[in-house]
């Protein structure tokens, strides 16, 4: 008979958050290379339906400007298919952009685990080195803390994405859905009318696309991958002035250069929260980010003319 001593028993919680990250980082190297493939497909998609609508918009020219050789059937027949049309290019261009941003999104994990991994790998031999690793009592408590913390901030990042589609794209779907109806009831009782209301329609389209990508761009802008974080700076801080009526000024000290690493998409949050909290926490009007790009080092500094907060209170609380 054996017997197994658990006392005196340590536990490396390094060792089992390396392992947790390398299979994370498997299961993202995967779904990359599919999204890589299913990117492909929509390309070619989006090229043939394009080609579609652009036929589609010389049919409805013609259409319009010789309404009175058309019976109601015949006009409503062809205008169903130029709406059918016009919505398979939104759907399939706004699948490419969301697959496009995924990507941007696991390139970004990939690099941040194999960072993680490489970090974990050395802190393990520091321990083994320099010392003992912490008893399973206290390997367990930190490992549950470190992951509890996780976990917390995946949920809040979820609710905050959540609440952002259901105020944006997902009521302006709903909305699309109405007047499609409208649409449809028009084909039979006023022709004439129909072109009208089809133009708002093309619009309230256009609408939802451009919501849709906002919600994109902020949750990964896809000129962060191409452009680099200056430039996708630029063009974020300005949109973001535009929108809320917010005065903002973006500088540039040192050489502009790319950031390695995913320290770009690091940066381009910190500073988007910063903005976020300027706006609606801070009551400003004015907002200036300041970016310091030296050899060694990046320096990023946010000002506003907005109302400040007592620290003391705050810590207190």
């Amino acid at each position: 008979m054996s017997a197994i001593q658990a006392t005196d028993e340590t536990f490396d919680p390094f060792v089992l958050i390396h392992q947790s990250v390398t299979a994370r980082l498997q299961i993202v190297e995967a779904e990359l290379e599919t999204a890589e493939t299913k990117s492909r497909d929509l390309e070619a998609s989006l090229e043939q339906v394009r080609d579609q609508a652009e036929e589609s918009r010389v049919v409805e020219k013609h259409l319009l400007n010789n309404l009175k050789q058309f019976s109601p059937s015949e006009v409503q027949e062809t205008f169903a298919n130029i709406r059918e049309t016009q919505l398979s290019v939104e759907r399939v261009q706004l699948e490419y952009e969301f697959l496009t941003a995924r990507r941007a999104e696991l390139k970004d994990q990939g690099q941040f685990l194999r960072s993680a991994s490489q970090i974990l790998a050395d802190l393990q031999r520091m321990y083994g080195e320099n010392g003992s690793p912490p008893t399973a009592a206290e390997g367990d408590r930190q490992f549950r803390d470190a992951s509890r913390q996780v976990f917390q901030i995946i949920e809040e990042e979820r609710m905050r994405i959540a609440r952002d589609m259901h105020d944006g794209p997902a009521q302006s779907m709903a909305n699309l859905v109405l007047q499609a109806e409208i649409l449809e009831r028009l084909l039979d009782r006023n022709p004439k009318q129909l072109v009208t209301e089809l133009a708002e329609f093309k619009n309230s389209v256009r609408n939802a696309l451009e919501e849709t990508r906002q919600l994109i761009f902020d949750l990964r802008p896809m000129t962060l991958d191409d452009l680099g974080l200056v430039p996708t700076l630029r063009k974020f801080i300005k949109e973001y002035g535009d929108r809320y009526g917010l005065a903002t000024r973006f500088n540039v000290v040192g050489q502009e250069r790319r950031l390695p690493g995913n320290t770009e998409g690091v940066l381009f949050r910190i500073i988007q929260e910063a903005l976020t909290n300027v706006h609606k926490h801070a009551r400003a009007k004015m907002a200036e980010v300041t970016m310091n790009l030296q050899p060694s080092r990046v320096s990023v500094t946010v000002k506003d003319d907005g109302q400040g907060f007592d620290v003391a209170r705050t810590e207190a609380n």
